[in-house]
């Protein structure tokens, strides 16, 4: 009953061939798939809001690779775009409500959405040769890193900026996160 995962390429439908186009396509994939990039930009801003938040950035980096070899090596996920839109929607209701979980439950649910994330990202790396297939792995933990961690840091320097009183800019980014994790969610179904 597994789903293949739609996978967003740089090169239009190739796997890349070389370090080089490896690389790009791992820095592309994240930013050209916007329910992807909404929730790397999503994981920065939880991540801001709890002391070991950069744990939570961590593990789905880790999960993310995981859920790629997962994929490279035939193992199917169920419903995979699916739970993306679904992991999209999740991070973005937990910023519109402001609920602070626990440290513990954030690094499960980024592990988790890692996976599937990671397994779509793997869709894009299929019949690669082993280096651009590590390069790959390295551009996308790469851009990840840097989006997910430059909006940590931004937010925790901005926040009393970011969170007056009368117009709270991470929680309407959670209705914009929210969105997106609905159209993909509408889309996955359609499909």
């Amino acid at each position: 009953m597994a789903q293949p995962a739609e996978a967003h390429h740089a090169f239009g439908g190739k796997s890349p061939e070389n370090l080089f186009q490896g690389f790009l396509a791992g820095l592309a994939h994240p930013i050209i798939g916007i329910d992807h990039l909404a929730f790397v930009i999503a994981v920065g801003l939880i991540a801001a809001g709890i002391v070991g938040g950069s744990w939570i950035i961590m593990a789905f980096l880790l999960t993310a690779m995981l859920g790629t070899g997962i994929h490279l090596m035939s193992f199917n996920l169920p419903i995979p775009e699916i739970a993306i839109a679904l992991s999209v929607m999740t991070i973005g209701i937990l910023l519109v409500l402001k609920k602070q979980l626990p440290l513990a439950v954030l690094i499960s649910l980024a592990s988790v959405a890692g996976l599937f994330h990671g397994y779509a990202y793997g869709e894009s790396i299929m019949g690669a040769e082993m280096t651009p297939l590590i390069s790959y792995l390295v551009g996308f933990t790469a851009i990840q890193l840097m989006i997910a961690g430059a909006t940590m840091k931004l937010t925790q320097s901005f926040k009393e900026t970011l969170e007056n009183s009368q117009f709270s800019l991470i929680k309407y980014s959670g209705f914009a996160v929210l969105a997106v994790g609905v159209v993909a969610l509408s889309s996955a179904i359609i499909s």
